[in-house]
């Protein structure tokens, strides 16, 4: 039991609590989008506390997260992350489950062990990143999507954080801090409309904390891995 308690440090329980009390805080003094949207908020941030240590329950947690993200997204015309987090990051997010599950840190089930990616392989996923934007840029004009570059560059980013998720590359942590900023300017756009979206920013100002904090945390899981 003590080991469970310890599982998390004191600094990953401060940061998993304080993105808890602001997203809530700020969730009732600003938004007027439900209930749905606080626990889309809650699950995504305590998902990725459990990535952030390499942890499955993690990407299991992602699935959900973005499934009720989608359902947000769609009632104020965000096609592009409708499509996005239900037609891909939700499929993928389940692929690196088993991914994650499968490759466990010497038999660790909490701990998955990280991969290196090689350089043609990055090449590989920005090259099909490409190939995906060009075509989502279409889709989404197609469907009249709002704010349709940042819509657009959030596909392209959020795909390439699958697909290094699914490698279990550290560099998955970097491609989510660079399309939490994008969401941070995409729901900033939103709020200029109406005030209650500023509790989706504070949302993703602690994803990206969490993201960054990720990407320290598993470059010093390799380390320790590679001893």
């Amino acid at each position: 039991m003590l080991k469970k308690l310890n599982y998390f440090t004191t600094f990953e329980k401060i940061l998993w609590l304080s993105s808890v009390a602001l997203i809530t805080t700020f969730f009732f003094l600003f938004s007027q989008s439900g209930i749905l949207s606080l626990i889309a908020s809650l699950i995504g941030t305590t998902a990725l506390i459990f990535c952030a240590k390499g942890n499955p329950i993690g990407q299991g947690m992602m699935i959900i997260f973005s499934i009720i993200y989608g359902i947000i997204s769609y009632s104020f015309e965000y096609y592009g992350e409708m499509i996005t987090y239900v037609g891909m990051s939700a499929p993928m997010a389940a692929y690196a489950l088993i991914s994650w599950l499968r490759n466990p840190y010497k038999g660790k089930k909490s701990e998955v062990t990280v991969n290196d990616v090689n350089k043609k392989e990055i090449i590989v996923i920005l090259s099909l990143s490409v190939v995906v934007t060009v075509v989502f840029y279409f889709i989404l004009k197609i469907f009249g999507t709002a704010n349709l570059l940042p819509s657009t560059f959030s596909v392209t980013t959020s795909f390439v954080a699958v697909c290094f998720s699914a490698r279990r590359s550290p560099y998955f942590a970097l491609a989510y801090a660079v399309n939490d900023i994008v969401l941070i300017i995409l729901w900033a756009l939103a709020a200029i409309k109406d005030i209650s979206y500023l509790s989706v920013i504070v949302c993703f100002v602690m994803f990206l904390v969490n993201d960054t904090y990720s990407f320290i945390n598993w470059t010093r899981m390799k380390k320790k891995q590679s001893v």
